[in-house]
């Protein structure tokens, strides 16, 4: 799918952090983006919506 820079919630230091996502569509049909923070690398995840 398409790569975009997309504000995700880092679970890890607790703030909002813009990086780029990989969209992808999940099993039940919704559209999420994938990324990695900047900060800490910790797997990031944002739902989009259904697809």
């Amino acid at each position: 799918m398409s790569t975009e820079t997309y504000e995700f919630y880092c679970v890890k230091c607790k703030t909002k952090r813009t990086a780029e996502g990989k969209v992808v569509v999940s099993e039940n049909g919704r559209r999420m983006a994938k990324g990695k923070c900047p900060e800490c690398g910790t797997n990031l995840n944002r739902i989009l919506g259904k697809a």
